[in-house]
């Protein structure tokens, strides 16, 4: 690692401070695509997008572009979306269904497998000495599926998913797992483009509820509850206002551990909160009882909060907002925004599920926009040369970290604290740091037994 960079000083997460230089030094940025996105476990699709032999889908795992196909016999598998003779994109699709991937450059094809199948003019312009057996497109070596989401890895070394997870797997059930019929994704994609560091919006979904009664304080006022969507049917007296979640709430919860972050409020009732529309807060209502057999209390009757598995795949539950904070450079990203619903849910309900994603955390939702313009700003302010020097304060919580006694897994914390960011930031610390996944994995289990001692 170049000693200029000096990375591990730029995170003191035992003391909560972080310099700002991380999130817009172009050299920081490129170590990260090779330490971070080249050693992670990350998002690529879901597999109800590729049901049958031959279907794919285009997408990135850093800005690395991938495609992942569906094989002849039910397997799946990825490559680097580049054809092998001059680099060019091979698939421009964002996806479908083929029967082979013809490179638009030179005409060079490649089978479902990734084997390079037909060269033009093979015996005029190679006198038929090409060894296609060396020319197959560069697959993806680790490939993982986890209750319909679809993962990749480049590193060999990596952990298993399930290691990677750890206790993060008991958290991300409770967005997957609510129905014996599993999830699938509805309607298609929303992209679009943030001028931030990708690292703000992963890091506030895997830790930050505190903005929320400020950020979010007019959109509460908009999106008020209607009837719909409280269980006891009584609509809003006279000059009422919706009181967000955080107002009468029992307590919460912020989970971290190894990167990954989730912060929730508990409540009593099997009520969505006020982004979704009546017929979703319905059906939360109707399943409860399958989802609290499946789940156990808390997590059935969890339907709002930040989640994210390190690095960048984030989700909300109660909207059921699926999200990757693809990276496009030190001071941008591109948001892919995926909307998961039951597969056993009635059409009436995925069709009221998909407006209320849309208008709640879409590209112009009425809290994403929120969310975008803080992002946004401060990325602005790390434009100025004195504004990259002032560390920021994380130390919310600091020094209350815990293992609860109630079933609840990992370190935690109340949900009002940063105790996952820290961690956010101190996993982000050794990957960009350790030369292996031993280390890194030796690193996060010393800074975690300092926090709780056992």
């Amino acid at each position: 690692m170049d000693d200029r960079l000096q990375v591990r000083s730029m995170v003191d997460a035992r003391h909560g401070r972080v310099k700002p230089q991380i999130y817009a030094d172009p050299e920081i940025y490129q170590l990260e695509l090779e330490r971070v996105f080249a050693r992670s476990w990350l998002f690529l699709a879901h597999e109800s997008m590729l049901p049958k032999a031959g279907d794919f889908f285009t997408t990135s795992m850093g800005e690395d572009p991938v495609v992942v196909v569906r094989q002849k016999d039910g397997s799946l598998q990825a490559y680097l979306n580049q054809c092998r003779h001059r680099g060019m994109r091979l698939c421009h699709a964002d996806g479908g269904n083929t029967k082979a991937f013809t490179c638009p450059y030179h005409g060079w094809a490649y089978g479902l497998d990734g084997g390079l199948t037909s060269v033009p003019l093979e015996e005029q312009a190679y006198r038929n000495q090409l060894d296609k057996s060396r020319w197959g497109l560069t697959r993806v070596p680790r490939l993982a599926t986890y209750k319909g989401l679809v993962f990749g890895n480049w590193d060999e070394s990596a952990p298993s998913l399930e290691a990677y997870m750890g206790d993060m797997a008991w958290y991300l059930d409770g967005f997957l797992d609510r129905r014996a019929g599993g999830t699938e994704v509805l309607g298609g994609i929303h992209k679009w483009v943030i001028d931030c560091n990708w690292k703000f919006a992963a890091e506030q979904f895997c830790s930050d509820q505190y903005h929320a009664p400020y950020t979010h304080a007019s959109a509460v006022q908009v999106l008020q509850a209607s009837p719909a969507n409280k269980s006891d049917g009584k609509p809003l007296g006279e000059g009422q206002t919706a009181r967000p979640v955080w107002a009468d709430a029992l307590g919460g919860v912020q989970f971290g551990g190894q990167g990954h972050g989730s912060a929730f409020f508990f409540t009593e009732k099997p009520d969505a909160n006020v982004w979704v529309d009546g017929a979703v807060s319905a059906y939360f209502r109707d399943t409860y009882p399958e989802a609290e057999a499946r789940l156990g209390k808390v997590r059935a009757l969890r339907l709002a909060g930040h989640n994210t598995l390190f690095p960048t795949l984030s989700w909300l539950n109660g909207t059921q907002t699926l999200r990757v904070w693809h990276p496009r450079g030190p001071n941008k990203i591109e948001v892919w925004a995926f909307c998961l619903c039951d597969r056993e849910a009635p059409a009436e309900v995925k069709d009221a599920l998909i407006k209320s994603h849309a208008r709640a955390f879409g590209p112009a939702g009425f809290l994403e926009q929120d969310d975008s313009e803080n992002w946004v700003e401060v990325q602005k302010v790390l434009q100025g040369h004195k504004a990259r020097q002032t560390e920021f304060c994380m130390e919310m919580g600091l020094g209350h970290e815990a293992r609860r006694a109630d079933g609840i897994p990992g370190v935690t914390n109340y949900t009002f604290a940063e105790t996952a960011a820290r961690g956010f930031y101190q996993h982000w610390a050794n990957m960009m740091s350790a030369e292996n996944w031993d280390e890194i994995q030796a690193l996060n289990a010393s800074y975690e037994k300092e926090l709780v001692h056992e």
